[in-house]
């Protein structure tokens, strides 16, 4: 059973996805507002956020980012519209995952168990030695453990995820369509932008933000390769 915590101000819709996600065996913890959410945060200690972008108070951008700052517990954003420009923003606010409205509880569902699954390491990762060294950058795949320059690195579920699987072949490009199959689990070509704010993400977390990145490169026209040094 996992915990979730529900960020959403409609008491129609919150009813509505809680009691959805009760039925399949989640313990639920309920907010109504970006404050609320945040101090339910700290009591309930939820193994997973589902996070609405309209927000009175504090806008669900503002709460994602506050969480980031402390936490990388995963998050699920919802959003009105699947095309709207809020979906990439609140990616690179450091949201997991987003399911667009109305809310079909065997999506959300789906989409919570597949980020939770991001935190267990892979059979393939178990057998690998314990830390593997790329230039200044080291990963623990057992222990799902990542540090650069000898700091340990705070990564979101999606984006340890991620980095574990371009790591894994160093120097093959893997499309942004196989990042978004093996990454996040999901076959809809039009949510290649998960794979674009994530990596956006990852290359800032490893402080490589200017226009040659050292670790996660692009090919364009293709996708994304590691590039051990």
């Amino acid at each position: 059973m996992s915990r979730v915590l529900l960020v959403e101000d409609d008491p129609a819709i919150r009813r509505g996805v809680e009691m959805a996600l009760r039925h399949q065996g989640h313990e639920v913890a309920a907010a109504a507002t970006g404050e609320e959410g945040l101090e339910r945060l700290r009591s309930f200690q939820p193994d997973v956020v589902v996070l609405d972008l309209m927000l009175p108070g504090i806008a669900g951008l503002d709460v994602c980012r506050r969480i980031r700052e402390r936490d990388q517990v995963p998050i699920i954003m919802v959003t009105a519209r699947g095309d709207d420009i809020d979906v990439v923003v609140g990616l690179e606010a450091g949201a997991d995952d987003y399911v667009v409205k109305p809310v079909q509880a065997r999506v959300l569902d789906a989409r919570i168990r597949a980020v939770l699954r991001r935190l267990q390491p892979a059979a393939s990762d178990v057998a690998r030695p314990r830390a593997e060294s790329h230039g200044e950058l080291t990963i623990d795949r057992a222990g799902l453990l990542v540090t650069h320059r000898g700091e340990r690195v705070a990564l979101a579920p999606s984006e340890l995820r991620l980095l574990l699987t371009l790591s894994a072949a160093p120097g093959r490009v893997l499309s942004r369509q196989q990042l978004l199959e093996a990454v996040w689990e999901h076959s809809y070509h039009g949510d290649i932008r998960l794979v674009d704010a994530c990596v956006k993400r990852l290359r800032g977390k490893l402080g490589e933000l200017g226009g040659d990145p050292r670790y996660i490169q692009t090919v364009r026209g293709f996708g994304y390769r590691f590039h051990s040094s």
